[in-house]
């Protein structure tokens, strides 16, 4: 899972560091330190990091987003797509 983090927009509220402490860390009072190339065995915390950003600074992949979401609405959407077809 590839993250970004726009630092300019970061204020150090470390809710990320809070949620992620395995991603996201604080380094003093408002540096940010986090590993870009976070673990798939994080990516609930990271979503939940992702979310409670108050000035949403955190973005994963989108490629990976692409890749998650497909697998988990593939499924539905062929499910849908049988009933209507049958």
């Amino acid at each position: 899972m590839r993250l970004v983090v726009d630092l300019n927009r970061c204020q150090g509220y470390a809710q990320c560091a809070f949620l992620a402490p395995d991603v996201f860390a604080m380094h003093g009072d408002e540096g940010l330190l986090y590993d870009p190339q976070a673990q798939d065995a994080h990516r609930e915390r990271v979503a939940q990091a992702v979310a409670a950003c108050p000035v949403q600074a955190i973005l994963v992949d989108e490629l990976d987003m692409a890749a998650t979401a497909s697998g988990a609405e593939g499924g539905a959407s062929r499910a849908g797509g049988e009933a209507s077809d049958g």
